[in-house]
């Protein structure tokens, strides 16, 4: 006789919450690990806000508020690990905040994070590409001869081009089977570990010289004359936006746990592994960039080899032409750089389309009938790929005539994404304890306080990225964040109060099957 067929835990799980398995349940803890890795990327962060934050205070408020930032990063992930183990759904943190809400705020709370989430992940996806043609400008103009030899700067019809142009190419591999992503982001999380190794040994043996130690991690130095902050304390806050814009997309491996074996288990462990990876090679990295600094004043002059645009890019240039009298080698670890952009764009679509998905399951989205349709082989929401990329691409529209275009997305990116997992964790925080069920990760009595510092760690975090970030305030140097974001989720609140309030109810079952008290159920399909 034939033995029973083993159901997988995460899958057991997600039929006692009330929802049937749809997607193909394949990815491993390795290619989990790797998709969560991805989408926080080691360079994707720390790159192009490493100029402007060190520009504020100089090298040692970069260096230990890097240090200061993953110790509350830590926080967060260990919060979010701990729903995660109990909640193993595709919704992630949509499907936590209903459930953890209770009866009453339940709806509210899942539609709030929701919306944040996907506001913030679609965001995501053009913070990567405005970076990553930022990137690609900086190579364009050091392979055509630098900035001094009349080398080719992009202009910015050009420089939206390639962001539409990477948009375009990662909804095109998303629209590919699952195992098609999770092959590229091993791929990803292999390039960044091996190409991250290379360029932090590599570029300060590189270099003719090097900073003492004493400027790296006891230097501080503001610039009121460019940046119009003369409080040391306000530079030293903005020095941190780096590392806060940084030390995100952990969750990444949350929005995978339906396709994810033992997800209850992996999903954790992916996060908490993810964190704890990017905490010690980003520090790395940053140290690398600022033993390598030649000149910090020339960093920033228009006239330098990349017309001082790129940070990052001209410290490259100066240690291997300074060396070598060639630029080959920064061009080579500048695509190094590239490459992790293109990959963390690859993922974050695929995070940003699960979100839509999900919410689009539950009828949370207009036509939401459309968004929810999965390709009938391929197993992957295609139409929510498509939308994601198409709301990305009217982002970066106002590249062609606004100069503060990616402080506002990456203000926008910051505030949503970070901004949602403040929900399900603060109704963690303040529910009873006897009723959540927890899954085999559990902090037990830690619980309580560490939402609380992870939930104050959040709202300080989206404060710092409302604020304005260059004095005095221009039209042209304007942080539009506050406002976009205001317009987008008051309408977002008055659709909720108008309508939305009368028939959403939150995460939908689609399997008739009591779920337990945890999870809320009426019996009904619906969230009591």
């Amino acid at each position: 006789m034939a033995g029973a067929q083993v159901v997988d835990s995460g899958e057991k799980r997600l039929n006692e919450l009330g929802y049937k398995q749809e997607l193909r349940r394949e990815m491993t803890l390795f290619k989990t690990l790797a998709i969560s890795f991805s989408t926080m990327t080691l360079f994707t962060g720390i790159t192009p806000l490493y100029g402007s934050s060190l520009q504020y205070a100089g090298p040692a408020s970069l260096v230990w508020g890097w240090v200061v930032v993953s110790f509350f990063t830590w926080f967060v992930g260990i919060a979010m690990a701990e729903i995660c183990s109990s909640f193993p759904t595709t919704g992630s943190l949509y499907f936590w905040a209903a459930h953890l809400a209770g009866p009453v705020w339940g709806p509210l709370a899942s539609w709030c994070c929701a919306w944040l989430e996907a506001i913030g992940l679609i965001a995501g996806i053009g913070t990567q590409a405005y970076a990553g043609s930022q990137v690609l400008q900086s190579i364009i103009l050091l392979c055509t001869g630098t900035n001094k030899g009349g080398g080719y700067l992009a202009p910015r019809w050009l420089f939206l081009v390639m962001y539409l142009g990477l948009t375009f190419i990662w909804a095109v591999f998303n629209t590919f089977a699952l195992e098609v992503i999770a092959f590229l982001d091993v791929i990803s999380m292999w390039w960044q570990v091996v190409g991250g190794t290379v360029i932090v040994i590599m570029l300060p043996l590189v270099a003719k010289t090097t900073q003492p130690a004493s400027y790296v991690f006891t230097h501080f130095e503001t610039t009121p004359e460019v940046t119009g902050i003369s409080s040391g304390a306000y530079a030293v806050v903005l020095s941190l936006l780096v590392s806060q814009y940084s030390l995100y997309g952990y969750d990444a491996a949350a929005h995978l746990t339906e396709e994810t074996k033992g997800a209850d288990k992996n999903g954790p462990i992916a996060i908490l592994s993810s964190i704890g990876i990017i905490t010690v090679f980003g520090w790395v990295y940053i140290l690398a960039l600022t033993f390598s600094i030649q000149d910090f004043g020339y960093l920033y002059d228009p006239a330098n080899e990349t017309a001082g645009t790129f940070v990052p890019a001209q410290i490259l240039y100066d240690a291997f032409h300074g060396r070598y009298g060639s630029s080959t080698g920064a061009i080579v670890l500048l695509f190094i750089i590239w490459g992790s952009f293109f990959f963390g764009g690859l993922s974050i679509t695929t995070s940003a389309a699960r979100v839509v998905y999900a919410l689009s399951r539950d009828r949370g989205v207009p036509f939401s009938s459309v968004w929810r349709k999965i390709h009938p082989t391929r197993k992957v929401p295609g139409n929510a790929v498509w939308l994601c990329a198409a709301v990305c691409a009217l982002l970066g529209l106002p590249i062609l005539w606004i100069n503060v275009v990616f402080t506002a997305i990456t203000s926008i990116a910051t505030i949503g994404w970070v901004g949602g997992y403040a929900v399900p964790i603060f109704a963690r925080m303040v529910m009873r304890e006897e009723d959540f069920r927890p899954g085999p990760f559990y902090l037990r009595g830690a619980s309580r306080p560490v939402c609380l510092v992870a939930f104050l760690w959040i709202c300080y975090t989206c404060s710092v990225f409302l604020l304005p970030t260059v004095y005095p305030i221009k039209m042209d140097t304007f942080n539009y964040a506050p406002i976009a974001l205001g317009v987008v989720l008051g309408l977002i609140m008055l659709w909720w109060v108008v309508d939305a309030r009368k028939w959403f109810t939150g995460p939908v079952r689609n399997i008739d099957e009591q779920i337990d008290h945890n999870a809320g159920g009426d019996g009904n399909g619906n969230v009591k």
